[in-house]
């Protein structure tokens, strides 16, 4: 399917269901996650496991599957120095999306600004950075090589800073396909809402920053479910277009997604149905969450 009727209903305001989590859902299937990239080699070595994922969200309902590229960073490949893979994997990533997808549903690639990351946490290694120019570059290099694979979309996932997200955001722009970007957020010790592992990154400096790139849509994603409303309400201070929500359930000790407390599909759809109040007409599940809470979105908003 061409992201044609996506975008009529976009116009038009109308629900659109979102998949769930992808890497966890493989991680449950029991796919070793990898020490330094998590779920990025599974598209090699575990093909077969990562295409039953995609299928198992389109016949729950989602309108929209999103190919396992997330973990393949540009920033992350680069630090391990390698920059090749990261194509070969995304590659063979939207293949598999794209066979799974069989023409029925739209096929979203995922870029993320995701960095090493110290093991048995979710937090990264802060002292690695790279120069403004640097950085752009393989922004570009990853957009660019997501675009020649065959996406329909990129979806700008965990974007928590104004600096890195907004370089990654612009090279996604940049390819003319269409661009959603999703923030990922939590609340610093004071209570204030602000970039995931950026506490240095308030929530309303990310959304300016990132509002006029030219995205499609923004949402609030890989965030725990009560911080979504409240994150939702202050990107509809500063963006004014379609507005998504698709939140995590568990927390990630590095490379295993701890399915703790995970959030009970019938919970999911009556907090969509307070997000859809603030504005929301997008909607499905990050890490932690399943087919079955898509199943039960798609049923709660007329998709099935």
């Amino acid at each position: 399917m061409s992201y044609s009727r996506i975008a009529k209903k976009l116009a038009k305001g109308e629900t659109i269901i979102l998949d769930g989590g992808t890497g966890t859902d493989i991680q449950s299937r029991g796919v070793p996650m990898a020490g330094e990239t998590w779920c990025a080699e599974a598209n090699l070595s575990h093909p077969g496991v990562v295409r039953s994922v995609h299928e198992d969200y389109i016949k729950a309902g989602a309108e929209i599957i999103t190919a396992n590229t997330y973990p393949t960073s540009p920033l992350l490949f680069n630090a391990l120095g390698r920059d090749a893979d990261m194509v070969l994997i995304d590659k063979e990533a939207v293949r598999i999306a794209r066979e799974a997808a069989a023409g029925r549903v739209a096929v979203a690639g995922s870029f993320s600004v995701m960095r090493p990351m110290e093991t048995g946490v979710d937090r990264v290694k802060t002292y690695r950075e790279w120069s403004e120019k640097d950085a752009k570059a393989l922004m570009r290099h990853k957009a660019e090589s997501m675009a020649e694979a065959g996406v329909d979309l990129i979806m700008m996932e965990m974007m928590r800073d104004a600096d890195y997200s907004v370089w990654a955001t612009e090279a996604a722009v940049a390819t003319g396909l269409p661009v959603w970007v999703g923030i990922s957020t939590e609340p610093r010790e004071d209570g204030k809402l602000t970039g995931f592992a950026r506490p240095d990154w308030p929530l309303e400096e990310i959304i300016a920053a990132l509002a006029p790139t030219g995205a499609d849509v923004i949402s609030i994603m890989h965030t725990l479910p009560n911080h979504v409303g409240p994150a939702l309400k202050v990107v509809c201070e500063i963006w004014k277009g379609p507005l998504g929500a698709y939140p995590e359930s568990g927390f990630f000790k590095m490379p295993d997604w701890q399915f703790v407390d995970i959030i009970e599909p019938s919970a999911l759809v009556a907090e969509a149905r307070e997000w859809q109040k603030t504005g929301a007409s997008i909607f499905g599940g990050c890490c932690g969450t399943n087919p079955s809470h898509i199943k039960a979105l798609a049923q709660a908003f007329g998709r099935i």
